[in-house]
């Protein structure tokens, strides 16, 4: 191995540490990881004196921000804004109302069209219009909603995978078969001793008249369709019924969408029927509906309480309970919530006072921000009244918390103040609401329009960036994408993720570490066939997946089965297809997809619940996606594109 092989893995090692052990955004890692490649290849070059380096050329090291899978995939992200403005959508989902009824039903329609929604816009933006609407059918039917989110969410993931534009992994592999093949052909007619050129003349194929292509948008549905179609069965027939019963979550009584677990601060005054007992005993009292987990002392600071500690009155504490049975004990007991929580919420003007719960999204302004950014950005007109976050135990006053994704949080403030607030701030209300239906003039022109878009590209008039950049000014021009809303639905850290790693993808190949990884492969398989080396990368890729950002874990796999591909003389296209599948599969914890981090609060889950469903889901994907993969793209055929 070359010094620069060692780098370039080094940097690549580090990154993936960064990415499942740190806590910094995936974004940043990502950023880190690329100016590590530039001090390097600096170091190399003026420092050592080594001559010129392959590791990366600074001045081009932000090209990877112009590269058209990133504007692709912000493209997508944009278009879903719009189809949600036109009422596409909810005019689907109100459709869904009389399914509720039967249990089955219920769970397999609401899949069902998130698998399709998903096929055609962002999986994330797909789940978090149709989340609405399964809180509330569960809450009609009597129904707890964590039988139902966890397979709505699985849907959204699968349904992406059956086109191009479903997910950002579909899109890197797309542009990177284009890429990697021109790159292919350009060694093999430079070099006819090299690796690339030996490759051709192994698959019989002249490099002057081969054409390097992307995938089309649905070169990725006979794989991917068939995957998302029996991983939706399964989700919907059987997934559901392998959750945790006693983590199911309460169907709530007055409050349509409470959450067992909000934590606030309350307060013992001096009437309060709690003071002279031990903290033991009013649990106890409660009915143990009440956990008393932290005592605020005089400085702020909160410490873990001892159970055999007398209540005394005008005592602080942090508690955890359902906002009914908090409401009840508080009237029982005359417990009352925190002086300065108290005091805001009687500052608030008008007479329309309401509650609402609003789950922190993964564009949400809100992530890994405080309370008192609540307060600057809504003047103080609405107030946090608790926090819901399923999984960890928060031991941190409301003022401390920060906030991350899947966070249910109660405000309250008049309803135009908190409908404008959630809105301005990315989070997704969980409030009780006739489904929207748009501007139903506009549904069937925007879905013409995007129709026309996708025609466009698949019939090669343009390429797809350039199509679906102009179904995004035909929106604006008709009013269906107001300018307010034009950058609003895009995931900016996911962009810079993407602009960030595809140098650092680049690296890979221009330094020859994949073809080192792909050549150690193919001399230490052994009896493996050729399919378990297909099935292994799949495997290998699908554990990536779930503790890293998916896009990440394809910008990196996806140079490996290049690479492979050529050691072995094979067609790249099933390498290239089982990373696609592979990186868009993360079922087994809620950090692996935005979809399973967005419903962790409101489905109340625990990080240990999603492998009981996710592992036989992967399983079963692996198992149906090979033989798929192998016969839809042959290892050996005929012609190489």
């Amino acid at each position: 191995m070359t010094l620069e092989q060692g780098i370039v893995l080094g940097v690549i090692v580090l990154v993936f540490g960064l990415f499942a052990f740190s806590k910094l955004r995936y974004d940043v890692v990502a950023v880190i990881g690329l100016l590590a490649l530039v001090v390097a290849d600096v170091f190399l070059e003026q420092v050592l004196r080594l001559g010129e380096s392959n590791l990366i050329d600074p001045a081009h090291a932000l090209d990877g921000f112009g590269h058209a899978a990133v504007i692709t995939v912000a493209a997508v992200l944009v278009i879903s804004r719009a189809l949600r403005n036109s009422g596409v959508v909810d005019l689907i989902a109100r459709r869904l109302m009389p399914l509720a009824e039967n249990q089955l039903l219920h769970i397999t329609s609401l899949c069902v069209v998130a698998a399709v929604l998903s096929a055609f816009m962002n999986n994330v933006g797909a789940l978090a219009l149709l989340l609405p609407v399964a809180l509330k059918t569960a809450n009609q039917q009597k129904r707890s909603p964590s039988l139902i989110l966890m397979p709505l969410a699985f849907a959204s993931i699968l349904g992406g995978m059956i086109t191009m534009i479903g997910t950002p992994p579909n899109i890197i592999i797309s542009t990177f078969r284009e890429q990697a093949q021109q790159e292919l052909k350009a060694e093999a007619l430079k070099d006819a001793n090299s690796t690339a050129a030996k490759y051709f003349q192994k698959r019989n194929i002249d490099p002057d008249k081969f054409q390097p292509r992307a995938f089309s948008m649905f070169q990725f549905s006979p794989v991917g369709g068939a995957v998302a179609l029996g991983g939706v069965a399964f989700v919907a027939l059987v997934g559901w019924r392998l959750i945790r019963k006693d983590r199911l979550k309460k169907v709530g009584a007055e409050e349509l969408f409470a959450l067992n677990e909000y934590i606030t601060e309350v307060r013992v005054p001096e009437d309060c029927k709690f003071v002279g007992l031990t903290l033991g005993e009013v649990e106890k009292a409660t009915g143990e509906k009440l956990m008393v987990f932290g005592f605020i002392r005089k400085d702020g600071k909160v410490i873990a309480p001892n159970r055999n500690n007398l209540v005394r009155a005008e005592s602080r504490y942090l508690v955890k309970a359902d906002p009914v049975d908090l409401k009840n004990i508080m009237d029982e007991f005359g417990l009352r919530l925190d002086k300065e929580l108290r005091a805001r919420i009687d500052n608030l003007e008008g007479t329309d006072v309401t509650f609402a719960e609003a789950v922190v999204t993964p564009t949400s302004g809100m992530l890994g921000r405080t309370r008192a950014y609540l307060r600057r950005r809504t003047s103080n007109t609405v107030v946090l009244m608790a926090v819901a976050r399923q999984g960890r135990p928060m031991r941190k006053r409301l003022g401390d918390i920060r906030f991350q994704v899947g966070d249910v949080l109660l405000l309250q403030g008049s309803e135009s103040n908190i409908e404008e607030h959630v809105g301005s701030l990315n989070l997704l209300p969980l409030a009780e609401r006739e489904v929207r239906v748009g501007i139903f003039s506009k549904v069937g022109l925007a879905v013409l329009i995007f129709g026309i878009a996708i025609a466009l590209s698949m019939f090669k008039v343009m390429p797809t960036t350039l199509s679906f950049l102009c179904a995004i000014i035909a929106y604006v021009f008709i009013g269906i994408l107001p300018m307010r809303d034009l950058y609003r639905e895009i995931d900016w850290p996911v962009i810079v993720l993407l602009g960030a790693m595809i140098p650092v993808s680049g690296a890979l190949q221009d330094t020859g570490l994949t073809e080192k990884i792909a050549g150690f492969v193919n001399e230490h398989k052994g009896a493996v066939p050729n399919w378990g080396i297909l099935a292994i990368l799949m495997v290998l890729t699908m554990c990536l997946s779930d503790v890293i950002n998916n896009a990440a874990t394809a910008l990196i796999m996806a140079p490996i089965g290049m690479g492979i591909a050529v050691q072995m003389g094979a067609s790249p296209d099933p390498f290239l297809m089982a990373v696609a599948v592979g990186a868009s599969c993360a079922f087994l914890t809620p950090i692996g997809h935005q979809c399973n981090a967005l419903i962790l609060g409101p489905g109340g889950y625990r990080f240990g619940d999603y492998w009981r469903m996710g592992l036989p889901l992967e399983v079963m994907i692996v198992a149906v996606s090979v033989p798929l993969i192998l016969y839809f793209f042959p290892l050996f055929p005929a012609v190489l594109n």
